[in-house]
């Protein structure tokens, strides 16, 4: 039930913080979480926090002697429709890591790493499974800074081949057909670019007339894909 003396502000909140549980009923916090509110973000007791399962459900919750008490009733959002999906093949350094982080906070609903022909990066068996997990928890990280309620499919580094067999997926490219709203997969090639086979496997979209790097063109295509689905751009 709602607590009676707070003032709940929308889904939005402001600057409150945003956590992900594992259950709204029952909104249990993790010590990572605990530290964080305590000491990076200084609350103190009675300030709002508001908690989401990733999975559509949130609610507005007190914060009290390092533990949540719901103070709001448990509120649902509507899966964005239709489910956007941006491939990345993978870039060198922290470089995967700032996509997709940047592509959670724009609204990406999967975020698929991949190695293309030409990819001058390539990670061994165990590397991708510590990335995975690594990528992971950017992308929580991220979904709590942007107040996401539903999290993004992160999904494990795949070869390029294996993406376009599932069918619907878009290549980036100079002088593609511009980007629209049935366009709801794209991928964005290497550093070292598409190889001819690649290319004649998939129609091409395009983004811009400049040459931009991987990371660049990652992070612009998801913001126009979300903007198409927002409404924002025709």
């Amino acid at each position: 039930m709602a607590h009676n003396s707070i003032e709940l502000p929308d889904r939005h909140g402001g600057t409150a913080p945003h956590v992900i549980v594992d259950d709204v009923h029952v909104p249990l916090l993790n010590e990572e979480d605990i530290h964080h509110l305590e000491r990076v973000r200084r609350l103190r007791s009675g300030d709002l926090v508001s908690v989401t399962d990733g999975v559509g459900a949130w609610r507005w919750c007190e914060f009290l002697a390092s533990a949540l008490v719901p103070c709001g009733e448990i509120e649902r959002v509507a899966k964005p429709e239709p489910s956007l999906t941006v491939g990345f093949a993978l870039v060198k350094g922290s470089k995967p890591e700032l996509v997709v982080q940047k592509l959670t906070e724009l609204g990406i609903d999967v975020i698929c790493p991949f190695v293309a022909e030409r990819s001058v990066v390539r990670w061994d068996d165990s590397k991708i499974e510590r990335q995975t997990e690594r990528l992971t928890k950017v992308s929580r990280e991220a979904s709590m800074q942007s107040r996401r309620v539903w999290l993004p499919d992160v999904k494990p580094v795949a070869m390029f081949a294996d993406i376009v067999r599932t069918g619907g997926v878009v290549r980036a490219d100079r002088g593609g057909s511009p980007l629209s709203a049935e366009h709801t997969a794209v991928l964005i090639g290497p550093e070292g670019g598409w190889s001819d086979a690649e290319r004649d496997s998939t129609p091409i979209v395009g983004i811009g007339q400049t040459v931009l790097r991987a990371e660049t063109a990652a992070i612009a295509v998801g913001t126009l894909m979300v903007s198409i689905r927002d409404g924002r751009l025709s």
